[in-house]
């Protein structure tokens, strides 16, 4: 990521990556904050196999030389996911929350 901030040519993909890092520890935290409370949210489209997965492959096949626009793509879409699956996480402990009450 280093690279990509400071002397690479491509500080977008360091945002995306950063992005990436950040919203796949909210989405950790996110599920042991609801287990915390005694609640579940087992809900989301990115947990952390499909992440680790797909960034993997995609880095693999960029280091094998696919265009760098595919892991710009991956990224972006990853850190999309993982907004939508911290926004889900949140909704279902929300609505833990009230049917408890």
């Amino acid at each position: 990521m280093l690279w990509y901030s400071g002397g690479g040519r491509t500080p977008y993909l360091a945002a995306l990556a950063l992005a990436c890092l950040i919203l796949g520890s909210v989405v950790s935290y996110a599920k042991a904050r609801a287990e915390g409370l005694g609640m579940t949210a087992n809900v989301g489209i990115a947990e952390r196999a499909e992440r680790v997965v797909v960034v993997l492959a995609a880095t693999g096949l960029v280091g094998l030389g696919v265009p760098e626009v595919l892991l710009t793509v991956v990224l972006a879409l990853l850190a999309l996911a993982s907004l939508i699956t911290v926004i889900q996480r949140m909704l279902e402990v929300r609505r833990q929350a009230f049917t408890a009450a």
